[in-house]
């Protein structure tokens, strides 16, 4: 069952986004800090704090864009393999744009498959499912 991310906020510290993972169970929090150095996603799931590169949005969208097609999104852990052709794999992969890891804080890198793909679909920019597992995403 496809449906379009429910979400609020600016994507600033003061408002940030409010959205769901890709299967509706949790909630969590992201926003830009483009004082950082590189510029992060600051994702807050719980009391737990992840941090991703800014420029994972743009260089998601155009990897999705070149495979043209649904990818599964194969979110895992940092200490998990990734399973291949996932969007996880891609976010911590050699031969992405980063040449490795999207996830900038040291043990909590992994979860890039959860937590990017609702904010590209709630910026417009991909169609991600919401099954309550495999779900996959593909650019818009």
């Amino acid at each position: 069952m496809m449906s379009k991310a429910e979400f609020s906020g600016t994507g600033t510290k003061a408002d940030p986004w409010v959205l769901k993972t890709p299967p509706g169970t949790s909630e969590y929090t992201l926003y830009k800090d483009e004082s950082a150095t590189p510029p992060v996603l600051v994702c807050t799931v719980g009391t737990t704090t992840l941090l991703y590169d800014l420029r994972c949005i743009d260089d998601l969208h155009a990897m999705l864009k070149a495979h043209g097609d649904w990818m599964e999104l194969g979110s895992a852990d940092e200490q998990k393999p990734a399973k291949e052709g996932t969007v996880e794999a891609w976010g911590r992969s050699p031969d992405n744009p980063v040449g490795g890891w999207y996830g900038l804080k040291k043990g909590l890198r992994g979860r890039f498959g959860m937590y990017i793909p609702p904010l590209l679909e709630a910026l417009g920019l991909a169609e991600v499912e919401h099954n309550a597992r495999n779900n996959r995403m593909r650019a818009l």
